[in-house]
């Protein structure tokens, strides 16, 4: 978010400030705001809000009671409540506010807490509480966590797929042919993802369409037409020829076919038709050879031109079958989604998508909330407007709507002044989450329809003006749509471009773009490689982001301090740090693989701090899949590879030899198995000793074994950890902080897994390999976010942040894919993405359209990137690259225009050292290949550059200028963490002791050790104290069954004429429960039950919990019928079988009919009598006593109050249970005494 100091810029009229002003003065009309990165979405928002708290409802104003305001996430609700106090206050304060103004301001301030501000989400389960019945939900639901859906999703899926495995439909059949390749999904995994999707967007009810398709007599064809073309292999005139290859191994590939045929004495099919994917795949189908001839009678380009034909043959064979089965799967796939929504129902759960389906629901349904909320609610704010979707944006404008009985959102009008929105259609990015430029365009249209404005803010606070000079020109011309306003029209998918205007000046004597130059980019074949462009640039990161950060620190070479300003204070520069930075990643995963990887490895050769926010390779981690193996291995001791993977990884750190060896001797690797001393002191008889240390390490498992399904799962991790001292350990890792906070973010998964309700150390375990296949699960960030350390994320996630310094990184991304990645139609309800590698025919039908409109998110996205940036922006480009020459189609290519120089001016480079630079060489591309053509002449030269487009300049850096290939110092740092003193480093003494096992009496390491030997017992005396409560709290039985059994103990020591004086004490334990009290005043207890036979009737404590519910709940003058109805619904509710029903019926009116609750009931009829009364007494000792009182009553004696405590009992009075019995009511008595000061007297009464 970004403040707006205009305000107190007070020099001259921002170029926005007309807009400015009706956003808080014109309250009675619908304004639709567009404000342009870092404009103040949110100022303008809450601005409009403390306008509205300003005036009264005569001049459109409201309370905040009946205000609602709409963000998207929780950190920017949160956020807004503290921008919207702050401006409460200071409209408070302004001299010009008047006494009925001010007045309003300080009721809003005081209500400030209640107020509706939060996420869309949170704002639809508020409305299902209220309206549960009318909703169709569960009055007590709970809203489930992702990862709680996913597990319920995952179980659902579980059950249907191993029933549908015993006679597989067509979709499934089909897809459990295909092979999965380069570690691809399964067939499994596939139908489990594509199954998930569909449930992601189950309110698109309408059903993929399934053309007629003979499949097996095209997939017969194609096999014809392949066959025609592979015998002109045999044509070739040249065995080397590439092209005759390639037809050579097409035919391979139909002989073996037409061999596995007679073998099983027919053709399958679905396998043929998996094959054919794969076959289309190939690369042969590129290659064409050299020579205009290919044999006898055939020339190249006729052999060419046949074998494209045949491959678009079989491309329009595989993408009929691709929409075939596409539409096949999702029939299939409704079974497991609607397993999923039992599930859920069963355990009163709804996942995100149900809170807004049946607000949504309840909203069309119900005419009756509808005028409610209508008349509740006088004004609506909905913030980051582009990235609502349909159903978000049906319950807002049905919300909004002055008619209550229109029930068509598209059609509902809202009241003028009712609804304010502000968003920002160039930063709409989530078209994966359902929302699309053209839903916020044809809102828009319809909103404007209805007698809504539409205002544009422009005037940016965050960038410096020459970098919005940058993203004006490359996307300006880009951005070209905006809907079209009239009603009907369709809108435009394509946000409308509002150029940035400026707002602060551009710093003295430091560049704001600077073209980052990729050393080596490129590949063996001297062409520019995608892959040498992302092997190369993570390292030129680093080493200028280190650049950045000690330019000037203590140096000699003259280089000044880079400085940078912060959102807090932008009129102060103040030294950058790595905090200040941050690298922005269009994505994580790049082909299955962590982009992130080699960037982290290259700001960690060089010890920069970072924060990786949201990674998701968290299972890819050395220090994850060593505690994965070690959990693995304590779950299956039996497995002997898990146990060895444990014992080999980091944690026990044991090597091969030595592992080896005590399985030849020991013959197994077993955790339950452990070789007595005479066994293991034979087997080290040669010198071996470290076979100790296997068993030691082999016990450790067993041990963490026998007790895991006996202790929280985090508890088991803590004493895997604890064990092998593995937070000392990894902490010197070269990549120690974050892979700590990773393996402490398995304990947290650990107690979330348990929270969810699961209690099985097994399950976890599967859970924790199921999420390793499929790269869930984010890394643990280290740090929190006002801490040091370079910020890695993606642009998604950086959406609203901003940073001094923005990275662009990983250039070589792709901007999009070439398969269409979507298609939604909220008219027709009809949502068409890919699903198991199938493309639904309606989404293939419009492929040049969604492809289109992926290219244009991917414009978007970049634009979101570009305007993150307050002080400098670095762009990764390759010196020798031309723009627009077609060569890539990376992600950040839109800018191209905006830093290349014109060609004729690719030479004509400036010196830099007025802007700081060190000096430059002559060329921005480090290493070519010995087969490149390009040299040194055609590549960008070093210095300031005026681009192409732009009045701006920007800085090509010289790669030769960095520090590159810098190695980690992983080893080093090891070394001075664990280094030995001068008394013993390096000496043989040192060494001996060491190996002998006395590490302290030769001075080894001995600074080292005494200061963890400190820090250890500092930690276990932290530990203790720690443990030791505050507050000790026990439970009225549990402190009377310590009494009862004192009590037994101080008798039988009596007898036996021991210890006189623990009678004394157990006396009084039993009799004051521990107050210290004498004997003879402490309140009598007296024992009654009531008449009824107890021989043979029901027991236990179902039968017990049953009575006590029927006697709690039942009036004290009821008859037979009300006892048997009460009981009845109890037994419901506890399972209880209609023996106990009887006989608790039995029981209760027994009680009832026993005097002490007649006079009970004449108590209640006076307001006198309590029942289940919680209660808290505090014993001299400090011990919080808690209790809950059966029933209670208080008759008068003349003028004193006296209260009679009753505890129910339907078990035994013998022994040691009369004593408790007798201590727990005392103990009710001197509460209620205590808390009353009146006299009070207890009875247990056995029902």
């Amino acid at each position: 978010m970004t403040a707006d100091p205009g305000r107190a810029r007070g020099v001259r009229e921002l170029a926005d400030e007309p807009a400015r002003r009706r956003i808080r003065e014109d309250l009675r009309t619908t304004l639709v705001v567009e404000a342009a990165a870092g404009t103040g979405k949110t100022t303008a928002l809450v601005s409009r809000i403390v306008a509205v708290l300003r005036k009264g409802p005569e001049e459109g104003g409201g309370t905040l009671d009946r205000i609602v305001a709409v963000t998207f996430t929780e950190k920017a609700a949160g956020e807004m409540k503290l921008r919207l106090r702050a401006e409460i206050e200071r409209a408070r304060s302004d001299p010009a506010a008047g006494p009925a103004e001010r007045a309003r301001l300080d009721e809003a301030l005081a209500h400030l807490e209640a107020a509706r501000i939060g996420t869309i989400h949170s704002f639809c389960a508020d409305l299902l509480r209220e309206w549960p019945v009318e909703a169709r939900v569960d009055p007590l639901f709970q809203v489930a966590a992702a990862d709680h859906a996913e597990a319920l999703f995952d179980q659902a899926f579980d059950a249907w797929f191993q029933r549908t495995l015993n006679d597989p439909p067509e979709g499934v059949r089909r897809i459990l042919r295909r092979r999965p390749r380069d570690g691809a999904q399964g067939p499994r995994d596939l139908l489990r993802s594509a199954a998930y999707k569909l449930a992601e967007h189950r309110d698109f009810t309408r059903p993929w369409r399934r053309d007629p398709f003979d499949r097996e007599r095209a997939l017969d064809e194609i096999i014809g037409r392949l066959a025609s073309l592979a015998d002109l292999a045999a044509e070739a005139d040249r065995e080397d020829d590439y092209l005759a290859q390639g037809l050579r191994n097409l035919d391979r590939y139909l002989a073996e076919l037409r061999r596995r045929e007679e073998v099983t004495g027919g053709r399958d099919h679905d396998g043929l038709e998996a094959e054919l994917a794969e076959l289309a795949r190939w690369k042969e189908w590129r290659w064409k050879g050299a020579g205009k001839s290919f044999g006898a009678d055939l020339s190249r380009a006729e052999v060419l031109a046949l074998r494209d034909r045949v491959k678009a043959e079989l491309d329009a064979v595989l993408t009929a079958a691709s929409a075939d089965l596409a539409a096949c799967l999702s029939r299939e796939l409704r079974p497991p989604i609607e397993a999923y929504d039992a599930l859920k129902a069963r355990a009163g759960k709804l996942d995100f998508l149900d809170l807004l389906l049946c607000a949504r629901n309840l909203l069309r349904s119900s005419r009756g909330v509808r005028e409610e909320l209508n008349l509740r609610f006088s004004h609506l704010f909905v913030d980051e407007f582009q990235d609502t979707d349909p159903l978000q944006a049906e319950i807002l404008l049905l919300l909004a709507a002055d008619d209550p009985a229109e029930t068509d959102w598209m059609k509902a009008r809202p009241l003028p002044g009712k609804l304010f929105v502000v968003g920002d259609p160039k930063q709409s990015i989530y078209r994966f989450r359902r929302a699309e430029v053209a839903l916020y365009e044809a809102t828009k249209a319809r909103l404007v329809a209805c007698g809504a404005s539409v205002l544009y803010l422009s005037t940016s606070f965050r960038s410096a003006p020459s970098i919005q000079e940058a993203v004006n020109g490359a996307f300006a011309p880009l951005m070209q749509g905006g809907g079209d306003e009239r009603p009907g029209a369709r809108a435009a998918s394509q946000a409308r471009y509002v150029a940035l205007e400026r707002f602060r000046d551009d710093p003295v004597g430091q560049p704001t773009v600077i073209a980052l130059p990729v050393p080596r980019p490129y590949g063996d074949f001297g062409k520019i490689s995608d892959f040498r462009v992302r092997q190369s640039i993570p390292d030129a990161v680093g080493a200028f982001v280190h650049h950045l950060i000690h330019a000037g620190r203590g140096s000699a070479s003259g280089e000044r301090r880079w400085t940078v300003t912060e959102r807090e204070r932008p009129r102060e520069r103040v030294p950058l740090e790595a905090r200040h930075i941050c690298l922005l990643f269009k994505r994580f995963q790049t082909f299955g693989e962590d982009a992130t990887r080699a960037y982290v490895r290259a700001l960690e050769a060089r010890r920069i701090p970072h924060v990786l926010v949201g990674g998701r390779s968290f299972h890819d981690r050395e220090e994850v899949m060593a505690v994965r193996s070690a959990l693995s291995a304590i779950e299956w001791p039996d497995d002997e590879l898990s146990v060895y993977a444990a014992l080999r990884g980091p944690l026990f750190a044991l090597t091969d030899d030595v592992l080896l060896l005590y399985r030849d001797r020991f013959q197994r690797l077993h955790p339950l198995f452990q070789p007595d001393d005479a066994a293991l002191e034979a087997a080290m008889a040669g010198g071996a000793r470290p076979l100790r240390e296997v068993a030691e390490a082999l016990a450790v498992l067993g041990r963490l074994h026998r007790e895991r399904n006996r202790r929280p799962i985090a508890d088991t991790i803590g004493g895997l950890l604890d064990e092998t001292r593995a937070h000392a350990g990894i902490a010197i890792w070269p990549t120690g902080e974050q892979a700590l906070a990773n393996v402490l973010r398995v304990m947290d998964l650990g107690r979330r897994f348990e929270a969810g309700g699961a209690t099985s150390f097994r399950a976890f375990v599967e859970r924790l390999e199921a999420d390793a296949e499929r790269g869930e699960v984010a890394e643990a960030p280290v740090v929190e976010e006002g801490t040091e350390g370079v910020r890695i994320m993606t642009v998604h996630r950086a959406k609203g942040l901003e940073f001094p310094v923005v990275i662009l990184a990983d250039p070589a991304s792709p901007a999009v894919h070439q398969q269409p990645s979507r298609h939604v139609d909220p008219e027709l309800n009809l949502w068409a993405e890919p699903i198991a590698g199938c493309v639904p025919a309606e989404l293939w039908e419009r492929r040049d359209e969604v492809l289109r409109r992926d290219r244009e998110e991917a414009v978007r996205l970049a634009y979101v990137a570009a305007t993150r940036a307050r002080d400098l922006l670095v762009v990764p480009a390759v010196g020798d690259a031309r723009p627009g020459d077609g060569s890539s189609d990376g992600w950040l290519d839109v800018l191209h225009p905006v830093l290349y120089p014109a060609p004729r001016e690719r030479r004509n480079a400036r010196p830099g050292d007025d802007l700081g630079c060190p000096r430059f060489g002559t060329d921005t591309v480090l290493e070519r290949s010995a087969r490149c053509e390009a040299d040194e002449r055609d590549a960008v030269a070093p210095g300031v550059h005026a681009p192409m487009v732009g009045a701006h300049r920007v800085v090509w850096w010289d790669p030769g200028a960095l520090d590159l290939d810098r190695e980690p110092e992983a080893g080093l740092r090891q070394q001075r963490i664990l280094q030995a003193d001068a008394g013993g480093a390096g000496g043989v003494g040192g060494a001996a002791a060491a190996a002998a096992g006395g590490r302290g009496q030769l001075g080894f390491a001995q600074p080292g050790l005494q200061g963890h030997e400190a820090w250890q017992e500092a930690r276990e005396r932290a530990i203790r104290d720690g443990a030791a409560a505050a507050v000790r709290v026990k439970t009225a039985t549990e402190l009377s069954h310590e009494a009862a059994a004192a009590a037994a103990a101080a008798a039988a020591a009596e007898a036996a004429g021991v210890a006189e004086g623990a009678a004394g004490g157990a006396g009084r334990a039993q009799g004051g429960a521990a107050r210290g009290g004498r004997a003879d005043a402490l309140p009598v207890i007296s024992f009654e039950q009531t008449a009824i036979a107890r021989e043979g009737r029901p027991f236990g404590k179902r039968f017990g919990t049953l009575v006590h519910a029927v006697l709690a709940e039942v009036d004290l003058r009821a008859g037979e019928d009300e006892v048997r109805e009460v009981a009845a619904a109890q037994a419901r509710l506890l399972a209880a079988p209609a023996e106990e029903v009887d006989a608790a019926v039995a029981a209760a009116l027994a009680a009832l009919d026993h005097p002490l609750l007649r006079r009970a009931a004449e108590s209640a009829a006076r307001g006198a009598c309590e029942r289940e009364t919680p209660l808290l007494l505090r014993l001299p000792d400090g011990t919080l006593v808690e209790g809950v009182v059966d029933l209670s009553f208080r008759e008068s004696v003349g003028d004193v109050g006296i209260w009679t405590v009753i505890d129910f009992k339907t078990g035994s009075d013998a022994g040691t249970a009369h004593a408790a019995q007798e201590a727990q009511v005392r103990l009710y008595v001197e509460a209620i005494a205590e808390a009353t000061g009146e006299r009070a007297r207890g009875v247990v009464l056995r029902v």
